[in-house]
C-alpha cells in the first residue's frame, strides 16, 4: 500500500469533526490516472489528493469515482499540510495563507463543479432530511442566523460512490458564498465549521482548521 496521511478538515472548535481527506505526498508514486482512481477508490475518502510537486504546490485532486479539476476541501488541507503561498490544481492557480488556527484558500466560482443549492427555511428542516436518492449533487442549506450570517448546512454528493453525506464541502460553500455575495460562518454536517468571505474580481476564499490524523 502506498503510504499515504490521513486530515480532518473543517474541524469544529474543539478540533473535532472534520471531513477525512487522504493525502499521497509522493504523487511520483501513484503516477497513473487510472492507478490514482483505483487507490482514492479503494482509501474510499470524499477526495483523495496526489502531490505531484510539494514546491510549487502541484496537485491532483479524486473522489472515488472521478478526477476533479477543483475541489475546496483538499485545497484548504493540502494548503495546512504544505504551507506554500499557492496551489497549482487543473482549474487554476489557488491562493493560500495561514491565520492563525485557520488554513485560508482563494478560488473562483466557477471552477467549483456544479451544485443544486437548496435552501430551507429553518436549520431543524436541514437536520432533520434524510438522504435523497443519488442522481443530483445537493446542498442543502438554511440561516441559523442571518444577520450574523450563520448558516447550518448538510451536503449529499449523490454519485452512489459510497458516499451518502460529506461531512464538509469547501466548494458548495465557495459557490453559496458567490451567490449571496456575503461572509458566512457555515456549520455543515455533524460539527465542522467553514469559514468564508467574498473577495474583488469574483474571487472568494474559505477558511477553516485543519488537523493530522493520521
Amino acid at each position: 500500500m502506498t503510504d499515504y496521511d490521513v486530515l480532518r478538515v473543517f474541524c469544529g472548535p474543539s478540533g473535532g469533526y472534520g471531513n477525512e481527506l487522504g493525502v499521497v505526498r509522493d504523487g511520483s508514486l501513484v503516477p497513473g490516472r487510472d492507478d490514482r482512481q483505483a487507490l482514492a477508490a479503494k482509501l474510499g475518502f470524499s477526495e483523495t489528493v496526489f502531490v505531484d510537486d510539494p514546491e510549487r504546490g502541484v496537485i491532483d485532486i479524486y473522489t472515488p469515482t472521478s478526477r476533479l479539476p477543483f475541489a475546496g476541501y483538499p485545497c484548504v488541507g493540502v494548503a495546512w499540510l504544505l504551507d506554500v503561498p499557492e496551489l497549482v490544481t487543473p482549474a487554476g492557480e489557488v491562493g493560500t495563507r495561514l491565520d492563525g488556527e485557520f488554513t485560508w484558500i482563494e478560488a473562483r466560482a466557477e471552477w467549483a463543479p456544479p451544485r443544486t443549492l437548496r435552501q430551507y427555511a429553518t436549520a431543524a428542516e436541514v437536520d432533520a432530511l434524510e438522504v435523497p436518492p443519488p442522481g443530483e449533487w445537493i446542498y442543502a442549506w438554511a440561516w441559523e442566523d442571518e444577520a450574523a450570517g450563520r448558516v447550518r448546512a448538510r451536503a449529499f454528493p449523490g454519485r452512489d460512490d459510497g458516499i451518502d453525506e460529506d461531512e464538509a464541502t469547501g466548494a458548495a460553500a465557495l459557490l453559496l458564498t458567490d451567490r449571496l455575495g456575503r461572509a458566512l460562518n457555515i456549520t455543515q454536517g455533524r460539527g465542522s465549521q467553514l469559514l468564508t468571505a467574498p473577495q474583488p474580481h469574483g474571487w472568494v476564499e474559505v477558511g477553516g482548521r485543519v488537523v493530522l490524523e493520521r
